[in-house]
């Protein structure tokens, strides 16, 4: 199953400057709680008014640890380059949606 994990990553200004709901999501490619993950954030997200930038995380990595990214999958949901609510290792669609309400992220 290929997660789409980007290893070229924007720099943390890049983010900082982007504009409206953006889904800012960290993890790897050969992760096992990423690939859990996978249906129930890709379920949560389709059909939000909402950008998603798939991120591979790791060591040393300065994206993730600009945002203290310590466990896969982080989900940090942005408004204007501004965060406004994260989930890590969501267990359920429910869980992603619920965060997704309360960032204001509605449909399209």
């Amino acid at each position: 199953m290929a997660l789409g994990y980007n290893e070229e990553q924007p720099t943390r200004e890049e983010i900082d400057e982007t504009t409206g709901n953006v889904a800012l999501e960290f993890g790897q490619n050969w992760c096992g709680y990423c690939k859990a993950a996978k249906p129930d954030l890709d379920g949560a997200l389709a059909g939000r008014d909402v950008e998603r930038i798939k991120v591979a995380d790791g060591k040393g990595l300065p994206l993730g640890r600009s945002f203290q990214v310590k466990l896969w999958p982080t989900l940090v949901l942005l408004r204007d380059g501004v965060e406004v609510d994260r989930l890590v290792r969501p267990q359920s669609q429910d869980e992603v949606a619920e965060a997704l309400d309360r960032a204001g992220f509605g449909m399209h």
